[in-house]
């Protein structure tokens, strides 16, 4: 039977392995690139899997001075594309290493959720 104090090193252990592939895929989350767009593409935006804005492209019949808050609108509804594509992007990847490290579909590791 194995003592206390290598019970909790193999625990601090299996601790240290679940933090550095947490930190590895978040790394590899800000790697991953998506693009929502609005306006039927008139509108695009480029984030990372972690939201990071990349950039926007806003195409030339838009800039028009009475447009302007159509303009806005687009802006924020390609936003909100990318930003629901980098979740949808981030839950992918938090799902392959949980089911890596062998933990059930469903549960979730505070903070990384």
């Amino acid at each position: 039977m194995k003592s206390m104090e290598e019970m909790m090193k193999a625990a601090q252990a299996a601790a240290e392995t679940i933090q550095k592939q947490m930190n590895e895929a978040q790394a590899k989350l800000d790697t991953i690139e998506v693009e929502g767009s609005a306006g039927g593409g008139l509108v695009k935006v480029r984030c990372t899997a972690r939201g990071r804005v990349l950039g926007v492209s806003i195409d030339d019949t838009l800039l028009a001075p009475d447009d302007k808050q159509m303009l806005e609108d687009l802006v924020a509804a390609a936003f909100n594309d990318a930003r629901g594509k980098a979740d949808r992007a981030a839950n992918e990847q938090m799902q392959a290493i949980q089911t890596g490290m062998g933990l059930p579909p469903g549960m979730t590791i505070p903070g990384f959720s």
